[in-house]
């Protein structure tokens, strides 16, 4: 990836009548990133990727591909490709021939296109299925034609619409793996839309968050993930519990931000640990389940330590996840834990110790 964007998304609206469905986006995308813009149903993303692909006119600003005006130039006269949801197979083509079609009226030999054929089968691991019909596939195989297809044109950005969404759970999980190592391997851009939150963490090198038609926060997994700028964020990304908090009168101070939290008692954070400004009065904590570390041995030293009643387990044969209602808390959190070999299972009503970090917490004031 380099630094200089080849995508410019600068000020794009877009109504559909009274719809108000883009609300001044702006946002730049580089060149070989794979970059993914997460949301729910209904938040943009969609529209978003189909203006950049060209097929939705935008109301205003402007999008920028490689330096050119976009505003007026057509799908097919575009630097992208866009992968369809439905993959868009032709069942009565086997796959050489689906993969081959958009080169059917370019001014290559039969030989080159063969060739060019048989490269993007092996890219996608399909060398051995040329002359299967298309019907016969699987799943994950159209999947993989469809990008053969899209990626023998040579686009400088390949566009996803939910590529993985019809495929089962494991299918999903390898394709994702395969999908980023695809992506490493020809280094062009990548631009993925998905309300799948693990599956954006997992593939993406920056991931735009949306709702109601703008960017709530553009930024690094991780970051998004230890760091969201804002609660609704927060509450999206993963799972986080909240618990209410009371900044000190003091405020901000060169020592941080003292803050009492329902559950974990007093402590200080620092600036960065609160997105918007910190003022005196009540706030929120948003903490991640594994950031609250079950002390099976209650003798194990720990700075900072919570005692609660165990209410609820759910068991994932990696991870038991543990519903813990803190002394002090109006209210249940999420805790994590992973099975380890001789490490019991903890029991409903019983009362646990807790240990955490400061530095896991964030402030929504």
């Amino acid at each position: 990836m380099t630094d200089a964007p080849l995508i410019e998304i600068e000020g794009v609206e877009k109504y559909y009548g009274d719809y108000h469905a883009l609300r001044g986006i702006t946002a730049g995308i580089g060149a070989g990133e794979f970059f993914s813009l997460l949301g729910p149903s209904g938040c943009g993303k969609t529209t978003l990727l189909r203006a950049i692909a060209g097929f939705e006119d935008i109301s205003a600003g402007r999008i920028l591909i490689a330096g050119r005006n976009m505003d007026g130039v057509p799908p097919n006269r575009r630097p992208t490709n866009l992968v369809f949801q439905s993959y868009a197979i032709f069942p009565h083509l086997s796959v050489a021939e689906n993969v081959g079609f958009g080169l059917r009226r370019a001014e290559m030999s039969t030989a080159d296109k063969r060739r060019a054929v048989g490269e993007a089968l092996e890219m996608v691991g399909l060398g051995q299925y040329g002359g299967r019909a298309a019907h016969a596939l699987s799943g994950g195989q159209r999947q993989r034609v469809a990008l053969a297809r899209a990626l023998i044109l040579k686009p400088k950005v390949l566009l996803l619409d939910e590529p993985l969404s019809a495929l089962d759970k494991k299918m999903r999980e390898q394709m994702q793996v395969e999908l980023r190592r695809l992506q490493r391997q020809v280094g062009i851009t990548f631009v993925l839309v998905t309300h799948d939150q693990e599956e954006a963490l997992i593939m993406s090198d920056r991931i735009a968050v949306m709702f109601e038609g703008e960017i709530a926060q553009l930024d690094a997994p991780e970051a998004l993930y230890r760091r969201p700028a804002s609660r609704k964020v927060g509450e999206f990304i993963g799972m986080m519990n909240f618990l209410p908090a009371q900044v000190g009168v003091s405020g901000v101070t060169q020592g941080g931000i003292a803050v009492e939290v329902a559950g974990l008692g007093p402590t200080v954070l620092q600036s960065a640990q609160c997105p918007g400004a910190a003022r005196p009065g009540a706030a929120e904590v948003g903490v991640r389940p594994e950031s609250l570390t079950v002390l099976f041995d209650e003798g194990t030293p720990a700075a900072h330590r919570a005692t609660g009643r165990v209410d609820e387990i759910t068991y994932y044969g990696d991870m038991t996840y543990y519903e813990i209602t803190l002394e002090g808390a109006p209210k249940s959190v999420q805790v994590s834990a992973r099975n380890m070999p001789g490490r019991r299972l903890l029991d409903r009503g019983e009362t646990v110790a807790l240990a955490w970090d400061p530095s896991s917490l964030v402030l929504f004031c």
